[in-house]
């Protein structure tokens, strides 16, 4: 089941497909927003909310893979779901080695599509609830203070209260009160799901330390 606020955009220069897929849409209770030119879409996509999109490769000024690699460059997980009338292998290739989840050639079977297209919300309203979780660990994280970041790098890399206190040259309790600290500011109630979820955050960063 997607999410009620889920959406599909439709990039097309072709008015009739970008209408009838509409309508489509429409008869089983999905949104969708059509339009005739990437720049169009772009400048009205909001990632904020869960959406897929229906992208045709060939179009006029800006093609569809210019318009998934400026998504890619946004660092957007939005479900791409290219359609072509001129489709090819390499093209199939190019498309879903750059993350599109899909490659349809005109003229599709509408209710393959449709399928298609609720498989892709679906995956929409999943990568978008992790996104939310990530930005919100970000933000809990970003609230941390110096000394709390300088606990937890360690933490994370297993280290134990005792080693954390003689490499901060603090004591052991008060290593234990900043871990307890961190715990609560971001959310977690054990040793492992501190390792899980700021791990997942401060990955990059971990490695760069090493």
């Amino acid at each position: 089941m997607t999410s009620p606020s889920a959406i599909v955009y439709i990039v097309d220069d072709d008015n009739g497909l970008r209408t009838s897929l509409s309508w489509l849409l429409e008869s089983v209770g999905i949104a969708s927003k059509g339009f005739a030119t990437a720049s169009a879409f772009l400048d009205a996509f909001d990632e904020k909310n869960p959406a897929c999109l229906v992208l045709d490769v060939r179009m006029p000024e800006t093609s569809g893979f210019e318009v998934q690699a400026e998504l890619n460059r946004r660092g957007s997980t939005l479900p791409i779901i290219f359609v072509s009338g001129h489709g090819d292998i390499p093209m199939s290739v190019r498309a879903l080695q750059s993350g599109a989840i899909d490659f349809v050639e005109k003229p599709y079977n509408s209710q393959q599509m449709l399928e298609r297209i609720q498989r892709a919300l679906k995956l929409a309203t999943q990568r978008h609830a992790a996104g939310m979780r990530r930005r919100e660990l970000q933000q809990r994280i970003e609230s941390l203070t110096t000394r709390e970041r300088e606990v937890l790098m360690p933490v994370l890399d297993g280290k134990g209260s005792k080693k954390i206190a003689s490499d901060l040259g603090i004591s052991v309790k008060t290593v234990d009160v900043h871990r307890a600290s961190i715990k609560e500011k971001l959310g977690v109630t054990s040793i492992a799901e501190l390792v899980r979820d700021a791990g997942m955050i401060l990955g990059g960063e971990r490695g760069g330390r090493e």
